[in-house]
C-alpha cells in the first residue's frame, strides 16, 4: 500500500533557512519540495565531489577485502584527509598504469634490437662512424645485402618470421640509400625498459599502504560525503524555495507521512517567526511516494521499482503482483535442480551479501523456493524425469504435472486470470476517482470475458458451474449485460449512437490488444520447455561423449575414471550455461509480462518521485 502523506506550506524568514532545515534534518521526517532543482556550476562542483566521495568509498569497501589489504595499517585523522591522501594515490596509480602501457608495448617493439646503449652510438658518431637502424621484409633484405654501395657496412641485429632488423654502419660522407623502413630507437633498450616497468610496479604496489590507511579510515570518508550531502541538500532547498517580501520571507512544500506528522506539527508549532498550513495530499498533488507492505510483498518492491513507483492516491499492486512473479519464475525455470542451487546461493548472499544485499537475497530464496517446489511438481531434476527416478513406467499415471504436454493451456488460464484481476483493480480505481458511471465500458468488457472464462474456459480444465455454460440463458444474458455496457453506455453523458460507433471502435482494439496480451503468457510455456530441453540435451550428450551411456562393462577402473570426469565436466559446464541462461529470462520475462500486460489491464500511473525525507547523511 501507499503511505499517507500529510502535505505542509511553511513561511517562514529567509535568515532562518539554514538552522531551520538543520532541526528538519535532525526530525528525519519532512520531505522539501526540490523539483526541477538544476544545479549551477558551483553546485555541480559540489556534485562531482559527492560522487568522487562515493567512489572511493566503494573502491576502499573492495580493498578492503582484498590481499593487498593490510589492516594493521595506521587510520588518517580525518575524513578530508583521507580522501585527499587515496585521491593523490589514485591518479599516480593511474599514471603508472598509463606508463607502464605504454612501456610494455614499447619494449615489445624494440625487443628485436636487443642490447644496445644510445650513449654508445653517440660516441661512435663523434668519430665519424654513423649508425642508422631498418627493418625490411626478408626478401627485401636479400636484395639489400646484394646490392649494397662501397663505404657502407650492414649488420644484421634481429629477425621475426616476417621481418629483419638491421644496422648500417657509415662514414659521414658517405650517403646511405636503403630500401627498407629506418627506425628511431628510444633511448632505452628493451631489458632497460623491463626494468624501469619492474620499477614502477614497485612503486605501485608501495602505494596500497595509503590505500590501507584510507580503507581503515573509509567511514570517515562516508561522514564527510554525508555533510557535503547535507550542504546540497540546503542548496536545493533555497534554491527552490519561494520568496517573498523582496526576499525576506521564503515559502518552503514540504511532505511528512499521516503517521509521524504530530511529531512534525510539534516542531513547527515550537519553531519561533513560523507559519504553516497543513492538509492532506490528494491525487491531484505531485505528492512523494512511499511504500509500506508486509514483508513477503516488501520483497517485490524492488522488481517494482525498476519501472517505476505507483502515483500518489492510486493503488500499489506490489502485493498483487508479487505471488504472480514469483509463480512466472518458477514456471520459467522449471526445474527443482535449478532451483535447489539458486536457493542455496540466495542462502549464501544472505549470510555474506551485507544488508545492501539483503532484500535481493530473499527475493533469490523466495523464488528458488518456489522453483523447488514447481520443478518437483513437474517432474524435472537437473532434466532428470523424477517419475522415472522413482520407477514410474512410460505411459503409467503419476502425480506428476506432464508439463510439455499440460501446460501450454495452463498458461494461457494464468494469463487470463492475471489479466481479469488487472481489470478488476482498474474498474475499483476508476468508481473511486470518477464514480461507478465512468467504469461501464470497462465494466462490459470484465463481465464478457469472465462469463466466457467461466463458461467456456473451464470445461476444458474439467470444471464448471451447474446452470452456467455455454448453451445456458444465464451466459447469454450476462454477454447481453456486457455487450450493452461496452457499446452503448461506455460514456453515458455523449449520444447513445456516438457511443456505439466509439465502442465498436473500442471493441477492435480491446479484442486485439487482450489477444496479443493473453498469448504473451505462452512465454512462460515456451522458457520453462525449452530450458528443461537443454537440461535433457547436456544430459545425454555427457552420457554419450564420455562413453557412460553404454555402461561402465568390464573396462578397466582408469577409464571409468577418466568416463566420470569427462561426464561431470560436460555437465557442470552444460548445465552451469543452461542455469545461468535460464535465470536471466526467468528474471525478465516475468518482468516484462508484470510491466506489459499486467500493468496496462490494471490502468497503472507511475509516480513522479520517491519519499525522501531532509536527514542526517553521516549516521
Amino acid at each position: 500500500m501507499i503511505s499517507k502523506m500529510i502535505r505542509y506550506d511553511i513561511v517562514l524568514y529567509a535568515g532562518q533557512q539554514e538552522h531551520f532545515v538543520n532541526e528538519l534534518r535532525e526530525l528525519g521526517l519532512v520531505d522539501i519540495t526540490t523539483t526541477g532543482w538544476e544545479p549551477n556550476e558551483s553546485d555541480r562542483v559540489l556534485l562531482s565531489q559527492i560522487e568522487s566521495y562515493n567512489k572511493a568509498y566503494e573502491f576502499l569497501s573492495s580493498f578492503a577485502s582484498s590481499e593487498q589489504y593490510n589492516a594493521n595499517a595506521m587510520a588518517y585523522a580525518s575524513g578530508a584527509e583521507a580522501f585527499e591522501c587515496y585521491e593523490s594515490a589514485r591518479t599516480e596509480r593511474q599514471r603508472i598504469a598509463q606508463e607502464v602501457t605504454r612501456l610494455e608495448k614499447l619494449a615489445e617493439e624494440v625487443a628485436p634490437w636487443g642490447s644496445y646503449s644510445m650513449a654508445d652510438i653517440a660516441r661512435l658518431s663523434e668519430r665519424g662512424l654513423s649508425l642508422r637502424f631498418f627493418m625490411s621484409q626478408t626478401a627485401t633484405f636479400e636484395r639489400i645485402v646484394e646490392e649494397l654501395a662501397e663505404g657502407l657496412t650492414i649488420a644484421e641485429i634481429g629477425r621475426t618470421q616476417s621481418n629483419v632488423y638491421f644496422a648500417v654502419i657509415a662514414t659521414d660522407n658517405t650517403p646511405v640509400v636503403i630500401d627498407g623502413q629506418e627506425v628511431r630507437l628510444p633511448q632505452l633498450d628493451s631489458e632497460a625498459m623491463h626494468k624501469e616497468i619492474a620499477r614502477l610496479k614497485a612503486e605501485s604496489k608501495a602505494l596500497d599502504e595509503i590505500f590501507s590507511r584510507a580503507a581503515l579510515s573509509k567511514e570517515l570518508i562516508a561522514a564527510e560525503c554525508g555533510t557535503l550531502k547535507e550542504q546540497l541538500q540546503g542548496l536545493k532547498v533555497g534554491a527552490m524555495a519561494q520568496r517573498e517580501a523582496d526576499g525576506h520571507l521564503l515559502i518552503l512544500e514540504g511532505w511528512a507521512e499521516a503517521d509521524t506528522a504530530d511529531r512534525v506539527d510539534a516542531l513547527l508549532k515550537e519553531y519561533p517567526n513560523l507559519v504553516y498550513e497543513r492538509r492532506d495530499a490528494t491525487i491531484d498533488d505531485v505528492a512523494p511516494v512511499k511504500l509500506k507492505n508486509n514483508k513477503f510483498a516488501r520483497l517485490f518492491e524492488l522488481i517494482g521499482s525498476m519501472y517505476a513507483l505507483p502515483k500518489y492516491g492510486t493503488l500499489d499492486l506490489t502485493a498483487i503482483f508479487g505471488p504472480f512473479y514469483m509463480l512466472f519464475f518458477a514456471i520459467c525455470l522449471n526445474d527443482a535442480g535449478y532451483g535447489a542451487v539458486l536457493l542455496a546461493l540466495g542462502i549464501i548472499l544472505l549470510k555474506k551479501g551485507g544488508p545492501k544485499l539483503r532484500q535481493a537475497a530473499w527475493l533469490s530464496i523466495v523464488c528458488a523456493t518456489a522453483t523447488v517446489l514447481f520443478g518437483t511438481y513437474t517432474g524435472s531434476l537437473f532434466g532428470m524425469s523424477i517419475p522415472e527416478l522413482l520407477g514410474y513406467e512410460a505411459g503409467e499415471p503419476t502425480p506428476f504435472l506432464d508439463f510439455p504436454n499440460q501446460f501450454f493451456s495452463i498458461a494461457l488460464a494464468i494469463g487470463v486470470v492475471q489479466i481479469l484481476i488487472g481489470m478488476a483493480i482498474n474498474i475499483y480505481m476508476q468508481t473511486r476517482l470518477f464514480g461507478f458511471t465512468s467504469t461501464f465500458g470497462l465494466l462490459g468488457w470484465f463481465i464478457i470475458i469472465l462469463s466466457g472464462s467461466i463458461a467456456i474456459g473451464l470445461p476444458m480444465f474439467g470444471l464448471s458451474i451447474p446452470g452456467f455454460d455455454a448453451s445456458s440463458p444465464l451466459f447469454y444474458a450476462c454477454l447481453g449485460v456486457g455487450a450493452v455496457l461496452m457499446l452503448l453506455l461506455n460514456n453515458v453523458k455523449r449520444n447513445p449512437l456516438i457511443n456505439l460507433g466509439a465502442g465498436l471502435w473500442d471493441a477492435y482494439n480491446n479484442i486485439t490488444g487482450l489477444l496479443s496480451d493473453v498469448l504473451s503468457y505462452i512465454r512462460l510455456f515456451a522458457i520453462g520447455l525449452s530450458g528443461g530441453v537443454l537440461a535433457q540435451v547436456f544430459n545425454s550428450l555427457a552420457m554419450g561423449l564420455s562413453g557412460l551411456s553404454e555402461g561402465i562393462g568390464d573396462s578397466a577402473w582408469y577409464v571409468v575414471v577418466v568416463q566420470i570426469i569427462a561426464a561431470s565436466a560436460i555437465l557442470i559446464i552444460g548445465h552451469g550455461i543452461n542455469l545461468f541462461m535460464s535465470a536471466i529470462s526467468s528474471f525478465v520475462h516475468p518482468m516484462r509480462l508484470t510491466f506489459v500486460e499486467f500493468y496496462k489491464n490494471a490502468g497503472f500511473e507511475m509516480g513522479q518521485r520517491t519519499f525522501d525525507p531532509v536527514r542526517k547523511m553521516n549516521e
